[in-house]
C-alpha cells in the first residue's frame, strides 16, 4: 500500500474522537501501539509527539537521555500549551 503521508493524508474520526496514526508515520517515529503521544495545539494546528518508551528512558538507550530530561521536555511544552490558551483566552476577550 502507498502512503501520502509526506504529503499530508486524510484521516477518519470516529464518534468517540478517536483517530488511526497511519502505519507508516507510527513506524517512522517509534510509536508503539499500544501507547501513548503527546498532542498539543501549536499556531492553530494539533501537534502529535511520539514520547519515548520506558526502555529508552531507563533501559538500553538510557545514556541517549539525560535524567529528567523527557519530564522538563513535557513540562515545558505544557507551560507553552498554557501561555498559548491564556493569549488565546485574551484575544477572545478584547473581541467581546
Amino acid at each position: 500500500m502507498s502512503s501520502n503521508t509526506d504529503r499530508g493524508e486524510i484521516i477518519r474520526v470516529s464518534k468517540k474522537g478517536q483517530a488511526t496514526i497511519p502505519k507508516e508515520l507510527r513506524e517512522r517515529f517509534g510509536i508503539e501501539t499500544p501507547g501513548k503521544v503527546y498532542i498539543r495545539e501549536e499556531e492553530g494546528k494539533i501537534v502529535v509527539e511520539p514520547l519515548p518508551t520506558v526502555e529508552e528512558m531507563r533501559g538500553t538507550h538510557a545514556g541517549e537521555y539525560e535524567r529528567g530530561a523527557v519530564l522538563e521536555h513535557l513540562r515545558e511544552l505544557k507551560d507553552a500549551d498554557k501561555q498559548r490558551e491564556a493569549e488565546r483566552d485574551s484575544r477572545l476577550e478584547r473581541h467581546r
